[in-house]
């Protein structure tokens, strides 16, 4: 097979393994008509900074049975694969091209973890030892991997992951029966303690949670990643709403709509940005978060006994608490009080606060300003 369809092929393959964003720093921007166009993702690195990238499998074909995935065994996809050499090579012409400033590599299983973990690690060298190529790599840890790759992985790449798909071991056993939930956390603890030493590459590690296809809840989610943040030191989890996909068992299971994976990323946000505890995000009777209002906002409706709140006064963490103000626009309130009171909601509004939101939890010099 010619390379380019084989980079379209394994490229559309791994577009199930989220790293994205919706915006590109840099590069050339591809006209939407080029086929290139296909196989380019944004991704947010490990600094905020977010580039184009090349995400693609090294091998397609995989022994395990997972019930929501394509390339399951048994499925009707041709296998596809790349050489290291062969694969190393085209992302430099994509790169010399300023098509794209880094690769995410990941893979099926293949003839087996071994094997395909040395396929990647090989690619990884060539980029970087032979090419002498110095920008981003993210590669995935494959279930059942040993030491030793896994530390050569962190020697190479930017970024490490391993993707959980399910939030606990029950979950896990629904959507991908030859998976051990257990066996995927060692390799993530392995990952931490050879971050934590500073002597790699690797700065962070992820995961992934597929969304609905185990029927979980909002909550078993977010319990699991807040326990991974506390022990495993995770840089960040994504979320991908499950959709199902024809000729797998869960071809008929109802989609999961992308507004729940939305309010899950912005609860994780709370998490990580905004101090927020676990025990504080509101959840209903079904475990799942409100699809009506985003996490922040429930919280808020919740605790009227907290609002409104004075800008004039509030504490950093008082104003991150108000729906429509972030970090930023809460440093920028701290800052300006520095130089005056707040007045009016125009004085407010040049910080950035939505006020749309904020408005109805606020008070500005002592006047609730929800009429005007």
């Amino acid at each position: 097979m010619e390379t380019f369809k084989k980079i379209e092929l394994l490229s559309q393959a791994a577009r199930y393994d989220v790293c994205l964003s919706s915006c590109l720093d840099g590069g050339r921007r591809p006209d939407p008509k080029d086929p290139l166009y296909r196989w380019i993702y944004p991704a947010v690195l490990p600094n905020g900074k977010t580039v184009p990238i090349l995400k693609i499998l090294m091998d397609n074909s995989c022994p395990n049975s997972c019930v929501y995935c394509l390339h399951r065994r048994g499925g009707d996809c041709p296998t596809i694969s790349f050489r290291p050499e062969e694969l190393a090579s085209v992302f430099m012409g994509l790169v010399r091209s300023n098509f794209v400033h880094g690769l995410f590599l990941s893979s099926g299983l293949g003839s087996g973890v071994k094997e395909m973990m040395e396929r990647m690690i090989k690619t990884s060298e060539l980029i970087r030892e032979r090419y002498k190529f110095p920008g981003y790599i993210h590669l995935k840890v494959l279930p059942g991997a040993d030491y030793s790759y896994v530390e050569r992985a962190t020697e190479l790449a930017n970024r490490v992951s391993i993707n959980l798909e399910a939030p606990n071991k029950e979950r896990l056993k629904k959507i991908a029966p030859q998976k051990d939930f257990d066996q995927l956390l060692t390799p993530m603890g392995w990952i931490r303690s050879l971050i934590s030493q500073r002597k790699t590459k690797a700065r962070s590690q992820t995961t992934q949670f597929v969304v609905g296809a185990s029927d979980e809840s909002d909550r078993e989610i977010l319990q699991t990643t807040a326990w991974l943040y506390k022990h495993f030191r995770l840089g960040r989890a994504y979320f991908s709403a499950f959709q199902p996909i024809p000729n797998t068992p869960l071809e008929d299971h109802p989609p999961t709509p992308l507004i729940r994976e939305h309010r899950l990323y912005q609860a994780d946000w709370l998490l990580r940005q905004y101090g927020f505890r676990l025990s504080e995000i509101v959840f209903g009777p079904d475990g799942n978060l409100s699809q009506r209002y985003d996490p922040k906002m429930t919280w808020a409706l919740t605790h009227p006994e907290r609002f409104p709140i004075e800008v004039n006064t509030a504490s950093y963490e008082e104003l991150l608490r108000v729906p429509g103000i972030g970090p930023i626009s809460a440093k920028r309130i701290i800052t300006a009080r520095g130089r005056h009171r707040f007045h009016t909601l125009d004085e407010l509004r040049r910080t950035r606060v939505v006020l749309k939101r904020a408005v109805r939890f606020i008070l500005i010099n002592g006047r609730w300003m929800l009429s005007e």
